[in-house]
């Protein structure tokens, strides 16, 4: 059995490809050139072909010459990405033309839908991690605050409202505000965005509190093929600096990356993590 990775940024790719091994999948590995992480090379895949992020034509010729019908996304693909000096080649460019907006759903929906044109067709990147997702609960020994919870209230309005606009997943809470919105710059820096802000305020005080909560959801009719909500133990050092207290999650729709790593760490940073 064969099955393609386009593999992006960070460790996902590094764990579909183990998980895909281990039920006997030989993994044709297409990596972006300019997100994929080089240890790809050294990860046991059959194949590791490397490729622009502009360069839909060759991703579609490599798999076919691979043989491989079924394919995964994993891993983040920034979409600032696409608006850089990336030239596209005449099947993206014509792809980008199609699309009437050029949100996430837009772009890699329509990418989808070449791929399946051609025989390929991509397929929830998080079937073979079922045991990553977040769990239903409290997933660290401090449960959320009174305060916390009605921050998490809010934020889930305010990112359910965003999301249907496929704006970003995550927005940044202090006592029933909102502090910051993601939009391109994805969820880290959207964390310490929100932690410069309220540093900055003159003088030092402010009528809001300081503990800031992260709501980071799916959005309405999330494509579990791509774009899927992702927090590791990166993400949460990055609230830990910006003074972040509490982070809340979709159950069964947020991959913890870093498996319990994720929760240990927020415990030694007392922070309180929820999934609902």
């Amino acid at each position: 059995m064969k099955l393609g990775l386009i593999a992006g940024n960070g460790t996902f790719p590094f764990l579909v490809l183990d998980a895909a091994k281990s039920q006997g999948y030989e993994v044709i590995v297409a990596a972006i050139k300019e997100e994929a992480f080089p240890e790809i090379e050294s990860k046991g895949a059959a194949s590791v072909h490397w490729l622009s992020l502009g360069e839909l034509s060759k991703l579609i010729d490599t798999f076919k010459a691979e043989g491989v019908t079924r394919a995964v996304m994993a891993g983040q693909v920034k979409h600032k990405q696409i608006f850089s000096s990336i030239k596209p080649d005449w099947r993206l460019a014509k792809l980008l033309l199609s699309v009437a907006t050029r949100n996430t759903d837009s772009l890699l929906g329509a990418v989808a839908k070449v791929l399946a044109d051609e025989g390929i067709m991509l397929e929830n990147s998080t079937a073979l991690l079922e045991p990553l997702l977040a769990k239903s609960g409290v997933l660290t020994k401090r449960a959320p605050s009174e305060q916390e919870r009605k921050n998490i209230e809010y934020g889930r309005a305010v990112a359910h409202q965003l999301a249907q606009y496929d704006i970003g997943q995550t927005v940044v809470i202090a006592e029933s505000a909102c502090v910051a919105v993601e939009a391109m710059e994805g969820t880290d820096a959207t964390i310490a965005r929100a932690g410069e802000l309220m540093g900055s305020l003159e003088g030092g005080a402010s009528t809001l509190s300081r503990a800031l909560t992260i709501v980071k959801i799916a959005k309405p009719n999330q494509d579990m093929r791509f774009d899927v909500p992702v927090v590791g133990v990166k993400t949460i050092e990055v609230m830990r600096q910006s003074g972040a207290s509490c982070l809340a999650v979709d159950a069964g729709r947020c991959l913890l990356i870093d498996g319990p790593a994720v929760s240990q760490a927020a415990d030694l940073a007392d922070i309180s993590i929820v999934a609902s």
